[in-house]
């Protein structure tokens, strides 16, 4: 039994039971069985079931909301907006449902055409950062395909999940084709990772466990999604609008208190617009307000745990130029106040690594070119951002990051249309838009002879 702690107030709010390894057997049987049943109903109970969970998330979304506030820590507004699109997302595969073809393919002596069959049973393992959010961009697509989907939550944060496995309850849906289990990754996870009644696993969190999970998965040549670390760099030229750019460059790093995949935890900045740039870079995140992440007008909660505090705390030394605009929250919690590192040397982990927390570094570049091999100087490839009025320089340097998703004059990086994923070391695979529908399906090719 794992003791679930707020963040923000350090009082105990849960404690869960670790689903047993010996339910997973009974567990994946049962979604084995709803999935047959699942895939053999007409398309238009597939949609009206997804679309009742929108329905029924927008129903609870403040319950959800608070329950994902008080669980990771992060601002209440945030909340809702992520509850809202999760509704969001399964409106959007709702309508995916009966939109999504296959081909048909010129060949001599017959007809050659495509279908798209699902995997099967689908494990989601979802993150801690955005718990219920994440867990929906699988949900929602696996669903459609037409697979049962069993969902494990992060050990630390799995309140919402649980909360939206109620909800979905009051929705038409076979028996077992939705559960969740609980517990540690290194078992419950392992577990289902290792079940060969488990079709696909899709996984987000650290690039270390995504290698794990993959060497796993090998054993039963499990098909996989994985999305994984990220150190995203925002370009900055000297011709962007720079107050724009450094206002939202701020929330690009500094939103969820840095604990975000995408957090644009480089900015790269042309020399001559440099000095300039820090400068509201450094007034904007002085606006930001840390504390209590139930209050409206905060701008940043605690970080997750303790022993997260000390990890992204571990970043900053003394060989650094550290600048701190905001002021920390003095309350009992796990509080960080967002810092701004000026022009690191090039090899310090603040710039090589995964920070996960409200650290940024600020670097120059001298050239167009200088500025692209700077931004792919990682064995990361997630996000990014490109500021400048030239929609020339734009598209190059956009085509130029080894990135899989980029924004020209925008920090944000995901919107339920468009697909998701990285490249390097940041994973493999899709979510969100059409393309997650090919993530949880297997192209089946039919050839009929007209010879006959």
């Amino acid at each position: 039994m794992t003791q679930i702690i707020n963040p923000a107030t350090l009082n105990v709010i849960a404690e869960p039971r670790e689903t047993p390894i010996e339910a997973i057997e009974a567990i994946v049987a049962r979604a084995q069985r709803a999935q047959r049943t699942w895939v053999r109903l007409p398309q238009s109970h597939r949609i009206d079931a997804l679309r009742r969970v929108a329905v029924a998330v927008r129903s609870n979304l403040e319950d959800l909301a608070l329950l994902e506030t008080a669980n990771v820590g992060k601002p209440i507004g945030d909340s809702r907006g992520e509850v809202g699109m999760v509704a969001d997302t399964f409106d959007y595969y709702a309508g995916a449902v009966d939109k999504y073809y296959g081909n048909t393919i010129p060949v001599d002596g017959g007809l050659d055409f495509t279908v798209r069959e699902p995997i099967g049973v689908v494990a989601v393992i979802a993150p801690w950062n955005f718990p219920l959010a994440i867990a929906s961009w699988n949900i929602a697509p696996a669903l459609a395909c037409g697979n049962a989907v069993i969902v494990k939550p992060a050990e630390m944060t799995p309140l919402s999940i649980l909360k939206f496995e109620e909800i979905i309850r009051e929705v038409d849906l076979p028996d077992g084709l939705f559960q969740v289990v609980t517990g540690r990754g290194s078992v419950v996870g392992q577990a289902l990772t290792e079940h060969p009644g488990v079709g696909k696993i899709s996984f987000t969190g650290s690039t270390e466990t995504g290698q794990t999970v993959m060497r796993t998965a090998a054993g039963t040549m499990k098909r996989l999604t994985l999305e994984l670390g990220g150190k995203s760099a925002s370009v900055v030229f000297a011709d962007a609008d720079l107050a724009l750019a450094a206002q939202a460059s701020t929330g690009a790093v500094f939103g969820n208190s840095g604990q975000d995949c995408c957090a644009r935890s480089r900015v790269l900045v042309e020399r001559s617009a440099y000095d300039d740039f820090v400068a509201l870079f450094s007034e904007a995140t002085g606006r930001l307000v840390v504390g209590d992440p139930m209050n409206e007008g905060t701008s940043m909660g605690p970080l997750v745990s303790a022993a997260h505090l000390a990890k992204v705390g571990s970043f900053l030394d003394g060989s650094l130029n550290i600048l701190s605009p905001a002021a920390n929250q003095e309350a009992p919690g796990h509080w960080m106040a967002p810092h701004i590192v000026l022009d690191p040397p090039r090899d310090h982990r603040v710039v090589r690594e995964e920070i996960f927390g409200p650290i940024v570094a600020i670097l120059p570049f001298d050239t167009e070119e200088d500025a692209i091999a700077l931004a792919n100087d990682t064995i990361f490839g997630l996000s990014g951002s490109v500021w400048t009025r030239d929609i020339g320089r734009s598209l190059r340097v956009a085509r130029g990051m080894e990135t899989g998703s980029i924004s020209v004059n925008s920090s944000t990086s995901v919107r339920i249309q468009a697909p998701f994923g990285g490249f390097k070391q940041s994973g493999m695979g899709r979510e969100l838009g059409m393309a997650a529908m090919d993530g949880y399906t297997e192209t089946k090719n039919i050839f009929i002879s007209t010879a006959i």
